[in-house]
């Protein structure tokens, strides 16, 4: 069990944990979330004993072993496969000492611990790990230095996952992996035996993969049963109330304090406004729950093309030479949101590079409309801002010609305020980099806008920010996440790259996550077997695009009228309404309410007609 008792840590002065307290039983599986620095990092140091406590208590019991992911796997000669084994220390150390001992009672002592560790199944089980984790069976006998920085890392994980700790300490651990990935370790951490502790912005994750949900805001700890939804809902009640407790205390104290302006210096009323002085010393304000700072998004508008935007006819593409991707029969155009599926490897940041034009196809064609802007934005992007610059320097690189109070407003779309604007990107945090690499992917207003991995290193309020930025955002859309609630909220197509090609994908998100973690292959189709019947054809293009529109009619209309009547709502909950000298106004409200519920009912109804169009179109 691990017992968080009274804790306090400061960083240079300033409280990051104050008094908290919280207590997880053996075997439980913990999300830790919390705004951007918070502190959730530096908890976990404080855990494993890398950073002292100023105050309060952890505990494990005595043998307890905590494990996590190191920060990068050495570039040596030894292989994947032999640098997860190494991993369990016991094993290594007891295999060394069976090959040394000479005593035949120590080496049958050592044999049977051998046995009791399960150590003769290790190699098969490091290698499922390995396999789960995106590395085929050729690339487990290759060297780490063959691989980058990220694939390292990916192996350090394995290392951690495959030495199973009492206690497993993960910090954003999908930030490495794609979609098939995190997906398999959600499953793998769903059925790890020991307790786990995991930092993760990810809420497929917190919703799939733990029980609990500690929460860190106010320099203290909040434990939540259930996932991450069960916990927003919960959080979101609790900030409801106390916001309104909070309201009412500070009318109560605005009640007080002007009676106390008034008349604390007339003698008839002195002692009463006296008495209101005290009342106001004794009231202890109600603290408001921390809310995240506005962390918005606001990509700039591109103007209209004609569709499509973009072509590809019997298009292949690759490196050197040699194709990774043939028969591209694609088409975009300015109001799609697409998915890429696939397997790691299979070609989904070629074909994105395809797609913006920054490799050229091998054979056939790319067809682009004459105004075509393309953004683009990749994980290794935000490692190639320049450290030692300020974000206003790389903006005014870009446009030299606009004024501070323009670049800086532009930087401030992004949520990047004044202080951050002037700070050395070196200094920034991984979800402010993340940022200023999507203000300058986006800064000439792009028709089409590429995303590769956006969500690494934004927390969840930010991640929430950009799906709102990405469904008000006017042109398409290209998306390749392992957040899944994302893609189920942004895209509306999906494409499969697998096979050397890339196709629709028939099924929706569940079915694929469903696909991946039965790990069943496709059936290989016999030659000679009857034909599947042919499926229905499509809806023209126009009509479909015509029904889109529509449908996006009919819910802006839906949107309004939920806002008029939270507005009328908002008025009969006015308790001077109720006052017989405003009978009148009440009951003309009371009919305005009426009417805008009998409105949204034909809405929401005609908006579902809409809705059921365009699907039977689409299929």
């Amino acid at each position: 069990m691990l017992k968080l008792e009274n804790i306090s840590y400061s960083v240079a002065g300033r409280p990051l944990i104050t008094g908290a307290s919280a207590m997880i039983p053996d075997g439980h599986k913990v999300g830790l979330v919390g705004r951007n620095g918070t502190g959730k990092t530096t908890l976990f140091r404080l855990i494993r004993g890398e950073l002292a406590l100023e105050g309060g208590e952890i505990s494990l019991p005595s043998r307890a072993r905590i494990g996590g992911v190191d920060q990068e796997v050495p570039g040596n000669e030894v292989s994947l496969l032999d640098t997860v084994l190494a991993a369990d220390t016991e094993r290594a150390d007891l295999l060394a000492r069976s090959e040394r001992e000479t005593d035949g009672e120590t080496i049958a002592e050592i044999q049977t611990r051998l046995a009791d560790i399960d150590a003769w199944s290790a190699e098969a089980r490091a290698a499922s790990i390995l396999k789960g984790l995106g590395f085929t069976d050729e690339e487990q006998a290759m060297p780490c230095s063959a691989f980058s920085g990220g694939w390292r890392m990916r192996v350090a994980l394995a290392a951690v996952l495959f030495a199973a700790p009492d206690l497993l300490l993960l910090d954003e651990p999908t930030n490495y992996l794609d979609l098939e990935g995190a997906l398999w370790l959600e499953s793998y951490l769903a059925r790890y035996p020991h307790t786990v502790l995991v930092i993760s912005h990810d809420r497929g994750l917190l919703n799939r993969a733990v029980g609990a949900i500690l929460h860190l805001e106010d320099r203290n700890l909040q434990l939540y049963q259930g996932g991450y939804d069960r916990f927003a809902a919960t959080r979101a009640a609790r900030v409801a109330a106390a916001e309104a407790e909070a309201k009412k205390q500070d009318a109560r104290r605005a009640h007080l304090q002007s009676y106390v302006d008034r008349f604390r210096y007339k003698a008839d009323k002195a002692r009463q406004a006296q008495a209101r002085i005290k009342a106001l010393e004794k009231m202890q304000p109600i603290t408001r729950p921390q809310e995240a700072a506005l962390r918005r998004f606001s990509f700039p508008a591109p103007e209209a093309l004609s569709p499509p935007i973009l072509r590809l006819e019997s298009a292949a593409v690759g490196y050197d030479g040699t194709p990774v991707l043939r028969r591209l029969n694609l088409r975009i155009d300015q109001d799609d949101r697409i998915a890429l599926l696939g397997r790691n490897g299979e070609g989904k940041s070629t074909l994105s590079k395809l797609l913006a034009d920054k490799l050229q196809v091998m054979e056939g064609q790319r067809t682009a409309a004459s105004k075509l802007r393309v953004g683009y934005f990749a994980q290794h992007q935000v490692d190639e801002l320049r450290l030692e610059e300020t974000p206003i320097d790389h903006i005014r690189r870009l446009r030299g010609d606009e004024g501070q109070a323009k670049l800086r407003a532009r930087l401030g779309g992004f949520g990047i305020g004044a202080e951050q604007a002037d700070t050395p990107v070196g200094q920034l945090s991984g979800g402010q980099k993340a940022r200023l690499s999507l203000m300058l992917a986006t800064l000439d207003a792009p028709h089409m806008l590429i995303l590769d991995e956006p969500t690494n290193h934004l927390d969840i309020e930010s991640r929430e920010a950009l799906v709102e930025a990405l469904t008000d955002y006017t042109g398409a859309i290209i998306l390749v996440s392992h957040d899944m609630h994302l893609l189920s909220l942004v895209a509306d197509r999906l494409w499969l790259v697998k096979d050397g090609t890339v196709t629709p994908y028939d099924g929706d998100l569940d079915s694929y996550r469903r696909m991946l973690l039965d790990q069943k292959p496709e059936p290989a189709r016999d030659a000679d077997a009857p034909k599947a019947p042919p499926k229905p054809k499509r809806a023209p293009r126009d009509q479909i695009l015509t029904l889109r529109a529509e449908v996006r009619k009919c819910e802006e209309r839906v949107e309004k009228l939920h806002d008029m009547r939270d507005r009328i709502a908002g008025k009969l909950a006015d308790p001077t309404m109720y006052d017989d000298a405003r009978a009148g106004d009440m009951e003309a409200w009371q009919r305005k309410y009426a009417e805008v519920m009998d409105g949204l009912d034909r809405a929401e109804t005609l908006w579902m007609a809409a809705l059921e169009r365009l699907e039977a179109a689409e299929s």
